[in-house]
């Protein structure tokens, strides 16, 4: 760092830093993260807009020497896809907990989770005051042991899909809770939604031909095509929007026996 100053602080703040992300692993892994105290994740001697600049200077920026750090992370999603939303590209970073409230973890790895921009902006600088305003942590929260999104049909014309959570009995109650905050406040019943109406306009005449195949009854035809279709995405991804879509069409007999030609 060319600030001498500058750079002498932040070596003199190491220690805390690195206390500070034990603490923030240590929170996480019991889903306390809504316990930690904001005043315990200052900086003495480094200004909290001292360590956003060294986060956004010399680690988003390109060519900066933490950039490596940086990009090591957006490549790390799941074919390049948000965690939080699961659908949307990575695009940036987001602190799970704010650098502008929380600047010791401004550029801790553990606290960047790669994400969409409009996650990232739907999170917001909120400073979780219980467990179920917490949200999800990709590194941290496992809810893919069991199926929790759920979609219904909704006998329109043309055919429309609700997505809603419906967590299993046995899911630790406040887990479940954080699953429908997160569900909640990154507004993901209007992203999937929006996503499965492009997805029912595509498969309209792919249905059609199934339909008046002969054979078989039409609706049972298509009700069987549209079971092994969510089959197969059930088993790459339990809790993906196409999951719950096609488990719904496929339990739906208006559906099936015509109403996805509904227009």
């Amino acid at each position: 760092m060319r600030v001498a100053d500058l750079k002498k602080r932040l070596q003199e703040s190491e220690g805390q830093v690195v206390a500070a992300g034990k603490d923030y692993v240590e929170a996480a892994e019991s889903a306390t993260l809504h316990d930690l105290d904001v005043n315990d994740f200052g900086l003495p001697k480094v200004k909290t807009s001292e360590m956003v600049t060294v986060y956004s200077g010399r680690m988003a920026r390109k060519k900066s020497p933490g950039r490596v750090v940086y990009d090591a992370l957006i490549l790390a999603a799941r074919d390049g896809c948000c965690p939080l939303c699961g659908q949307r590209t990575v695009s940036t970073l987001d602190h799970h907990l704010p650098k502008s409230l929380y600047p010791a973890l401004a550029v801790n790895p553990l606290n960047l989770v790669p994400a969409c921009s409009d996650c990232n902006k739907l999170k917001l600088d909120v400073v979780p005051s219980s467990a179920e305003d917490q949200t999800l942590h990709p590194y941290f929260d496992d809810v893919e042991g069991q199926a929790w999104l759920r979609a219904r049909v909704v006998e329109t014309s043309p055919a429309a899909l609700q997505f809603f959570v419906d967590t299993a009995s046995d899911m630790d109650e406040v887990l479940a809770r954080r699953v429908r905050a997160h569900f909640k406040k990154l507004r993901l019943s209007f992203l999937y939604a929006s996503q499965a109406a492009q997805e029912l306009s595509n498969i309209r005449f792919r249905l059609l031909d199934i339909y008046a195949s002969g054979g078989a009854p039409g609706g049972q035809q298509v009700q069987q095509h549209l079971a092994a279709e969510a089959e197969s995405r059930r088993k790459a991804n339990v809790n993906s929007w196409q999951t719950a879509m096609y488990s719904a069409l496929a339990s739906s007999s208006w559906y099936c026996n015509g109403g996805f030609d509904a227009r």
